[in-house]
């Protein structure tokens, strides 16, 4: 539009035996076995208050985990209630922040960028002020700082979710291919609706909520449970369903059997091996979750996407992709894998620095040693 046990207290370890019974072997009372250590000693490598270190450890986990959860709950609640204005300018000083510390993640951003441009250049695509950066390093380097302010405004975004209304987006939402939304956005129609990790990611969702109603969407699984389950809660009240991919296969096919959409962020291979094909002249895989899914089932494809056009401001499209004529299934996911990433590449090059995917690995190529700075040779 993404776990240890421990020991209680007071509870013995695994193979003790409880207070006051002598374990099976042992010598009676008042006599030592051989090798044991004397009255009053704890056994090696066991805690002196009896809890064992795997034991302690695993209460550490938990504490944190739970810490962890209050201070992100509480930073996105904090966000959602704030004052809009302010708000925005205290996230793009962060995302300046970010930018000038972030050394790897900069690198890498770079990169990514670089191939963009230099791509757009030698195609004439997209605006100058892009193409420009193709040889200009310092335009190269405010798109690049530009990318790190845009990912702060993403979770600004995510995190203001649930008071993003119907209302709210048709007010600040431009629609630049409004006849493809109304031929494509019906009520109680099973279709795939493909975003990626660009731009405004909840809005094109709340957006296609109130044209299809309810979608059904998977998302990886967040490492602290508890802040998981605050963000499945926050897209459930905008309409979006959220499964884990270890459930989406079964409840994607089931959504769309009950004439109802579904969504899939494609731009970035999360899990599984992928699908190759060739974006910004490069080669890379995209995630082949959807054109499988449309090959079995037949259901109509649309991407979407929805860039930043000014603080609170958006424009977004909506674009279908056509499956080829009398291929067979194989032949049709491949096709539309390829005709994927044509689209891809038609949302990205309205604003390269709003696609969060280059802060990841993309292209291997751009991955290998002699491709990052100081690198050697292949």
């Amino acid at each position: 539009m993404t776990r240890s046990p421990a020991s209680g207290a007071g509870i013995s370890p695994a193979g003790a035996s409880p207070a006051g019974a002598s374990p099976a072997g042992a010598s009676p009372a008042g006599a030592s076995p051989a090798g044991a250590s004397p009255a009053g000693a704890s056994p090696a490598g066991a805690s002196p208050a009896g809890a064992s270190p795997a034991g302690r450890r695993g209460i550490r986990r938990r504490l944190a985990d739970n810490l962890t959860a209050l201070l992100v709950i509480g930073t996105l609640k904090l966000i959602l209630h704030a004052p809009e204005r302010p708000l925005w300018a205290l996230t793009d000083f962060a995302g300046g922040l970010s930018y000038r510390f972030s050394s790897d993640r900069r690198d890498r951003a770079r990169r990514n960028l670089r191939r963009v441009v230099e791509w757009m250049a030698a195609n004439g695509r997209g605006t100058e002020s892009y193409r420009a950066a193709a040889t200009d390093p310092k335009a190269l380097e405010r798109l690049v700082r530009s990318a790190f302010v845009n990912h702060a405004r993403y979770y600004v975004e995510m995190a203001r979710a649930p008071r993003f209304t119907t209302a709210w987006v048709e007010n600040r939402l431009l629609v630049e291919t409004p006849e493809e939304v109304d031929a494509g956005l019906v009520k109680n129609r099973a279709l795939i609706l493909i975003g990626m990790h660009f731009g405004a990611i909840e809005v094109p969702g709340i957006f296609a909520v109130h044209r299809l109603g309810r979608i059904t969407s998977p998302m990886e699984t967040i490492p602290n449970a508890r802040v998981q389950r605050y963000i499945f809660s926050t897209r459930n009240t905008v309409g979006v369903r959220i499964v884990t991919l270890e459930e989406a296969a079964t409840e994607l096919l089931a959504a769309l059997r009950r004439n109802e959409a579904v969504g899939l962020v494609a731009d970035r291979v999360i899990s599984g091996s992928g699908i190759e094909v060739e974006l910004f002249g490069g080669l890379t895989k995209i995630p082949a979750g959807p054109v499988l899914l449309a090959a079995e089932t037949g259901v109509p494809v649309y991407m979407s996407a929805v860039r930043r056009d000014g603080p609170g401001r958006y424009r977004g499209a909506l674009r279908k992709l056509e499956p080829p004529v009398g291929a067979n299934r194989r032949e049709r996911s491949r096709a539309m894998a390829r005709d994927e990433a044509r689209v891809l590449e038609r949302f990205i090059i309205d604003a390269p620095e709003q696609w969060l995917t280059v802060f990841h690995p993309i292209w291997r190529d751009l991955e290998e040693p002699a491709a990052q700075p100081g690198g050697g040779a292949a």
